[in-house]
């Protein structure tokens, strides 16, 4: 096998959820580049004619389906589905995710809960339905999409105590599974990005003289944000053959941020 490759994903499927637009779509463009078809799963269907333009563009094919992955029904849903057009789940890449600010002494429950169930719940839904498939296969990669917030406290501090501790879960949660079904051919990593710019956080990083801003580029030793397309190379070195002995692993994408 040659070192170039290890990386091919050609002749795999890969579903990504979140993928509608940022991190998510980045990610599923990556790997119709190396040759995955894709399952793009999101509630965003505005944006699931470009989300699979931009796949079909690489040659591969993509099926949008509709998915709440807090939802157990949804996710049944959407594995039955792949494998009706599929027949195989090759990859998995969890990014679906939201956050919502509040001190902590006044967040109501519900707002809690809802972070919950999608940030955490959704990954372990989608892994465990997923998971089984792959599980009968013998074979197959799970990556998550976690977040330096999983890590360390952000700046200011940001009032995140719900966001911060889903995303502390899905670490968790990534170096459980990578643990169970090691000895099934499962391989289960995460990635935890720093700041970056998305279609959530443009319109704050367009305000630079907002104080968060400020910290959070001040605080990255590379002195700025990410751009989405700069998490895909370690998603394919996870998702492919290059990575056959690594599994459990978190590693940031974070211009340093976490090593200060």
């Amino acid at each position: 096998m040659s070192d170039l490759s290890m990386f091919s994903l050609e002749g795999k499927t890969a579903i990504v959820t979140g993928a509608e637009r940022g991190i998510g779509l980045e990610i599923a463009v990556a790997f119709a580049k190396a040759g995955a078809d894709i399952v793009i799963a999101g509630l965003m269907e505005s944006e699931f004619e470009h989300a699979a333009n931009c796949v079909k563009e690489q040659g591969k094919k993509c099926t949008c389906i509709k998915t709440d992955v807090s939802k157990e029904a949804d996710v049944k849903n959407l594995v039955e589905k792949t494998l009706e057009e599929f027949q195989k789940i090759d990859i998995l890449v969890n990014n679906a995710g939201i956050n919502k600010l509040a001190p902590a002494e006044e967040m109501p429950l519900e707002v809690w809960q809802h972070i919950m169930d999608v940030n955490l719940t959704g990954p372990f839904l989608m892994c465990r339905e997923v998971g089984a498939v792959m599980i009968k296969q013998g074979k197959g990669n799970i990556v998550n999409v976690a977040s330096m917030s999983g890590l360390v406290v952000n700046p200011l501090p940001q009032q995140q105590c719900a966001y911060n501790s889903s995303k502390a879960g899905v670490i968790m949660l990534t170096k459980c599974l990578a643990n169970e079904w090691a000895e099934k051919g499962i391989r289960v990593n995460a990635i935890c990005p720093g700041f970056t710019r998305t279609p959530l956080t443009a319109r704050r990083l367009d305000t630079p003289n907002d104080p968060a801003v400020k910290k959070w580029i001040g605080g990255t030793p590379m002195n700025r944000v990410a751009d989405p397309s700069e998490m895909t190379g370690l998603a394919i070195y996870y998702a492919s053959d290059a990575s056959t002995f690594t599994t459990g692993t978190v590693l940031q994408v974070d211009g340093g941020y976490t090593c200060l």
